[in-house]
């Protein structure tokens, strides 16, 4: 990830999370808590509305780690992801940037294996479709700057 580049390409930034994963939903209240210099819209993963937005993801991959999609089809998964989610950050950025080098790339995979590991001890199944409905309401445009 070049930060100038995205800095320059980048307007907003879409995070699919997992609805039925407790942690996943505790990240996505608390980055609605954050102050953004890039606008999250944050969506279940999986959902008829992330499979609306962007009909060429692979949908259940989607639901096995995170993914975030820039305004122009740029597509992270996994540690870029989270990279990525924290480059959004005001408070976080310089920390993003550090993660995204040689030295900080190890935490950012060991904090992504961590969470991987939790995630899979609490996780819960999607509805009797097989379709993940949201827990929490999925703000797309209506998301807001916090202040």
């Amino acid at each position: 990830m070049t930060t100038a580049t995205t800095a320059q390409a980048t307007r907003h930034l879409t995070v699919l999370y997992d609805a039925d994963c407790p942690l996943c939903v505790h990240i996505r209240h608390w980055l609605l808590g954050q102050r953004w210099l890039v606008p999250l819209r944050l969506i279940p993963a999986g959902s008829l509305a992330a499979q609306g937005q962007f009909p060429r993801l692979d949908h259940a991959s989607t639901l096995r780690e995170i993914t975030v999609i820039g305004d122009a089809g740029q597509v992270w998964t996994g540690t870029d992801a989270f990279i990525v989610c924290l480059w959004a950050l005001a408070e976080h950025r310089p920390k993003a940037n550090w993660l995204a080098t040689p030295a900080g790339r190890p935490f950012a995979r060991a904090a992504m294996y961590t969470a991987s590991a939790w995630r899979q001890a609490v996780r819960t199944e999607p509805g009797a479709d097989g379709q993940v409905e949201p827990r929490a309401p999925a703000c797309g445009d209506q998301c807001s700057v916090p202040g």
